[in-house]
């Protein structure tokens, strides 16, 4: 214990001796009302007060991070003012170029309407909307009328002179001020002019669920139904306003027509490439005139590929026809053929031998009259008549062309020749196409 009494004497005395030692020149560390804690910290020396030089550098820093802050936001803002200037500046030129096509077509006999109109699509695209549009045609015969529930025209900030047109239909056609003859619905619509009005650089038309039918209502005829069409054409050679030379493309699918021809009223796709020369330009004018210019210019229409398909028949084609002097055509298509005994007895040789019969009988009528005639004296006559005659042609048509394969199905090759309107496979008459002037 003595020991222990010693150390803490010895202890206290050094304790006391710290205590007492001067913290700085002249001052003593102060023990009444402090807790160890402060004691610990006590030896610490306070920091010094700010030079020039540290402050400096201090509101340097400062200035840094405030510009760090600012030049983005300025960028940005000089970017948005920058961007509205641009969509201002391109609403401008798609309003200017949609009115340039508005007076083109009005030249050509075609007025068009709104009944209101707005005008939006900031900041990505203009869009003009065109509520209850309406067309009338003065430049067929005869003239007839058109209205759409609405047309949007859309073009994009950075190409101002390509022009999306989506129409919602219904859209009806009429003789002006009578009832609707015509009524059309789809889907979707889309129309797409480009290039600088009244000169167009390309044209293209998309259907998807497309009907025609004659008249309105639940009980009107299906003239014409598709699940998808498109049509695209483009100047490859020349310019709209000098001689140019226009390839077309159509393809549709799942495509019917039966009021048309009864070839048509089984589900058909197709795809066809169309080359026309010999235009003077695409100023407005009637389809007659521009076929005249391509007889008196010796243009063609060059059939660059064709391919019909339904399920029991593939067609492809490829060929040129001419325009002469009389307005009609005349050249070859050389065409391959699968399934032609599905497509013969549906080209009309039933009424062939009826309009022979009629000359022979001196029947008034129809050609199915003198059919009927037939079968007056042996029933059935006619239908057989027409199975026979069927099956020579086909057999006729397979002795004159070449065989051939079509997606590895066998297939006859021949030329489909037509002369003065008048079409032939081989040496058959299969139909006439009417004159283009």
């Amino acid at each position: 214990m003595g020991r222990y009494n010693g150390d803490a004497k010895a202890f206290a005395t050094v304790f006391e001796t710290v205590l007492e030692t001067p913290h700085s020149a002249g001052e003593k560390v102060e023990m009444a009302g402090q807790s160890p804690l402060s004691l610990m910290h006590a030896g610490r020396q306070p920091m010094p007060p700010r030079t020039g030089r540290a402050r400096a550098v201090a509101d340097s820093s400062g200035q840094r991070r405030r510009w760090a802050i600012l030049t983005p936001v300025a960028i940005l803002a000089v970017l948005a003012a920058a961007w509205c200037g641009l969509w201002y500046y391109a609403a401008s030129a798609a309003g200017r170029t949609l009115a340039g096509w508005v007076a083109r077509e009005a030249a050509a006999g075609r007025m068009y309407s709104c009944g209101s109109e707005t005008i939006s699509g900031f900041p990505f695209s203009i869009q003009v909307h065109c509520i209850e549009a309406a067309a009338v045609d003065n430049s067929s015969r005869p003239p007839f009328a058109a209205a759409a529930k609405e047309i949007t025209f859309t073009a994009p900030v950075y190409h101002p002179t390509v022009l999306v047109g989506d129409v919602t239909g219904p859209l009806t056609i009429a003789p002006p001020g009578q009832p609707p003859s015509l009524a059309a619905t789809w889907s979707l619509a889309r129309i797409t002019v480009s290039g600088l009005p009244p000169d167009p650089d390309a044209f293209s038309v998309r259907l998807e669920r497309a009907q025609l039918n004659h008249g309105a209502g639940a009980g009107a005829a299906t003239l014409f139904a598709a699940d998808d069409a498109d049509f695209d054409a483009r100047i490859v050679s020349g310019s709209a306003a000098n001689h140019p030379v226009i390839d077309a493309v159509l393809h549709f699918a799942s495509a019917t027509a039966p009021t048309l021809h009864p070839l048509l009223a089984a589900p058909l796709t197709g795809d066809i490439e169309v080359v026309l020369s010999g235009f003077k330009d695409l100023s407005p004018k009637p389809f007659a005139e521009r076929f005249r210019e391509m007889q008196a210019s010796g243009g063609s229409i060059e059939i660059r590929s064709l391919r019909l398909e339904r399920t029991d028949a593939i067609v492809l084609g490829a060929g040129k026809l001419i325009v002469n002097q009389d307005g009609r055509l005349d050249g070859v298509v050389r065409v391959a053929i699968y399934g032609i005994e599905n497509i013969v007895p549906q080209l009309g040789i039933d009424q062939l031998i009826g309009q022979g019969i009629e000359r022979l009988t001196g029947a008034n009528g129809s050609s199915a009259h003198g059919l009927s005639q037939l079968d007056r004296l042996v029933p059935g006559l006619s239908g057989v008549l027409s199975a026979g005659a069927s099956a020579s042609v086909i057999d006729d048509l397979k002795k004159m062309g070449q065989p051939t394969q079509i997606d590895g199905k066998p297939a006859i090759a021949l030329p489909l020749r037509i002369s003065d309107g008048a079409v032939y496979f081989g040496m058959i008459r299969v139909g006439q196409v009417p004159a283009l002037f």
